[in-house]
């Protein structure tokens, strides 16, 4: 019988969610993955008593849209604590075309930050790199929902979180 785990992604822009979904389903893997799509959060009441236990909930924000980061922002409310604990993290994608940002990197990097999450910056273009996102995602997965020996998700979060630094913070 397959361990079987959720996912959560929740973000304002449907067609990376989808994209991002389709890519973790079609990754192999030893245990079985649900992944459930929202664009915000609260979920509806209905069928809140059978809903399963989420291991993991990723944030997915669009460095060109800041409807994208508001809607994860009003999101982030209504998050249990303990999630934040090694079982959240943010993804930040349009970061490749820096033309077309209207949100800084540095500006999720401190929302990750003050949540204690990691913040992965992730290009969603191209099939490849929606795989890699998706193994990633995967890897945090496994050990937020504990099949990792020895590793515990807070440890993991504390590893994979990125040290973009800023002038004034160099000083």
């Amino acid at each position: 019988m397959l361990l079987r785990f959720w996912m959560k992604l929740v973000g304002a822009d449907s067609l990376h969610l989808d994209q991002l979904a389709a890519a973790i389903l079609k990754e192999n893997r030893s245990f079985e993955v649900n992944v459930h799509l929202a664009k915000c959060l609260p979920l509806p009441a209905e069928n809140e008593h059978s809903r399963p236990r989420i291991d993991l909930i990723v944030f997915l924000m669009d460095l060109r849209s800041q409807h994208s980061v508001e809607t994860v922002k009003a999101s982030l409310a209504y998050v249990d604590v303990n999630y934040f604990l090694g079982k959240v993290c943010f993804l930040a994608v349009g970061g490749k075309a820096v033309k077309h940002q209207t949100i800084e990197m540095y500006t999720l990097k401190q929302l990750a930050d003050s949540y204690s999450s990691p913040l992965i910056p992730a290009e969603l273009e191209s099939t490849e790199r929606r795989s890699v996102i998706a193994q990633r995602l995967l890897q945090i997965l496994k050990v937020a929902a504990g099949l990792v020996p020895g590793m515990s998700a807070l440890v993991l979060s504390s590893l994979i979180r990125p040290s973009f630094k800023t002038e004034i913070e160099r000083c």
